[in-house]
């Protein structure tokens, strides 16, 4: 008999991650508030890059807020995404939000993204938050390879990716449309198991 690949649904994970300065979990019933109050103070910056963030053009709402952390639970549960908040330590704060995405698990491989909330960033807390979803992609997901995919002219994302030990493997070019109908250049980080 031969082994067979665990199947996604089975896999145990930890209710939260907890750094320094972060607790980091999934979206639970009734954080769709939270979301909404950090998504409304950071729209401006969220809106820079439309063809990355697109949902962020939408007129934002408490019901559509809770709507992505009721899907993002589901998504969660069922191992079909792994949508993730970022809150401070011991409080009920959400400095941003995250996660691993696409995931291909035949390859082990996932997509990351975030967003920070405007009046957090510039601390590291983004930093500190990405580098934990990596090595909880490595260490319970059994991740091969992670990848980002920030705008070229994104750069405090594309830096963020150097400081948490991605590579820089290239550049997409015209790898999205914005809503204007210009063509976007991604660039490509990845960071892969040992």
């Amino acid at each position: 008999m031969t082994n067979s690949p665990m199947k996604p649904i089975l896999i145990d994970l930890p209710d939260a991650i907890h750094t320094e300065r972060l607790t980091i979990r999934a979206p639970r019933l009734g954080d769709g508030r939270k979301v909404f109050e950090a998504a409304v103070e950071s729209l401006d910056a969220l809106r820079e890059f439309p063809a990355s963030l697109p949902w962020a053009l939408e007129e934002p709402s408490i019901d559509a807020s809770e709507a992505f952390c009721r899907t993002g639970v589901s998504n969660f549960i069922a191992r079909h995404d792994f949508p993730m908040l970022f809150w401070l330590r011991e409080s009920d704060t959400l400095i941003g939000c995250g996660g691993l995405h696409k995931p291909r698990w035949a390859a082990g491989t996932f997509e990351t993204g975030w967003w920070g909330r405007t009046s957090f960033t510039g601390q590291g807390l983004i930093t500190e938050a990405v580098k934990a979803v990596l090595d909880f992609a490595f260490s319970s997901l059994a991740a091969h390879r992670v990848e980002a995919l920030p705008d070229d002219l994104n750069e405090r994302s594309w830096r963020l990716c150097e400081r948490v030990g991605m590579d820089y493997e290239g550049t997409l070019r015209h790898e999205r449309i914005a809503p204007d109908g210009v063509f976007r250049n991604s660039r490509m980080y990845s960071r892969i198991s040992c």
